[in-house]
């Protein structure tokens, strides 16, 4: 089992919980969660392969989640950009001028966002089962779930039985621990699809950590309130990236369908796209943390 040294960053007046591995004089991975998920969330046999492989990996927990503080969201609303701003404010922390960024699914907003508007930290690109940070869902999930066909050129919505999962989940919300691990773990197992399987021991051990990790069980829903405001800075155009870009994608995501992985490709230059056969939306597969290792390894070698 690996082993990393705890620290917290201080971003503005918030405190953030983060933990290191490996060599630092290793080239640097900072690895950036998706949406209200912990910095747990990327599998310890990701962050070993990735450190035997000559890296050193930093992971965090967002502000809301986790060890990290919590916000009063309606005093104090935040955006994307704030939270790109957490992340630099980890780099900070730990002395790193710039890092491999790799982000998962609103993680990859946020790494588009430091790719355009802080490219000096950015050393290359790694954007998984993400979509544009341009791109307003929103709407499109709202038609999805009233039965309302797409507008022209948008991309698609989630599939429907991630939606309708949605809606199940929020008739019955849960108030025991008990109640939050199950209705986390069917969610997971949803995120996974039907056309891999579901390794339940890791996303259970993976969920019951995180309950356990966290104080305020309904403020990682702000991440969702964050993720829709949609600022300027989220419209910069995403062919001013610089950095050397690839996209990992499923061919099964259930929340982001393949087209969003292919329109990011298209617009970032010189991006590379790289689809996984059977993957949905999460890590939570035999075999796929390791392999999507092995894929970052290459990205971030040295020419």
């Amino acid at each position: 089992m690996i082993i990393g040294s705890g620290a917290f960053a201080v971003s503005g007046d918030l405190r953030l919980w983060t933990e290191r591995f490996g060599d630092p004089a290793d080239p640097a991975v900072l690895l950036i969660m998706g949406t209200s998920a912990q910095g747990i969330g990327w599998p310890d046999e990701m962050v070993e392969a990735l450190v035997e492989g000559g890296r050193q990996v930093i992971r965090f927990d967002h502000r809301d989640t986790g060890h990290s503080d919590c916000v009063d969201f309606t005093a104090h609303p935040y955006t994307l950009a704030d939270m790109a701003a957490d992340a630099v404010a980890v780099l900070d922390e730990h002395e790193i001028a710039a890092a491999h960024i790799v982000g998962a699914s609103l993680g990859g907003a946020i790494g588009q966002w430091l790719a355009v508007h802080r490219r000096e930290r950015v050393l290359t690109l790694t954007a998984i089962m993400t979509s544009p940070m341009g791109n307003n869902a929103g709407p499109a999930w709202m038609r999805a779930m009233t039965g309302q066909a797409p507008a022209l050129d948008e991309l698609p919505p989630p599939a429907t039985r991630f939606l309708r999962h949605l809606t199940r989940r929020a008739s019955t919300p849960a108030t025991t621990r008990e109640e939050r691990v199950d209705a986390a773990l069917e969610t997971w197992r949803v995120l996974n699809g039907e056309a891999s399987l579901f390794d339940e021991r890791a996303a259970r051990q993976y969920v019951e950590a995180s309950d356990d990790r966290t104080g305020d069980h309904a403020a990682a829903t702000h991440h969702d309130l964050a993720g829709r405001q949609m600022t300027d800075d989220r419209l910069a155009p995403l062919s001013s990236i610089t950095a050397p870009t690839l996209v990992i994608h499923g061919t099964e995501d259930p929340i982001f369908p393949l087209p969003h992985g292919r329109r990011l490709a298209e617009q970032v230059p010189n991006a590379r796209l790289r689809t996984i056969p059977g993957m949905g939306h999460g890590f939570f597969s035999p075999g796929l943390p390791r392999q999507i290792a092995e894929i970052i390894l290459k990205h971030t070698a040295t020419p």
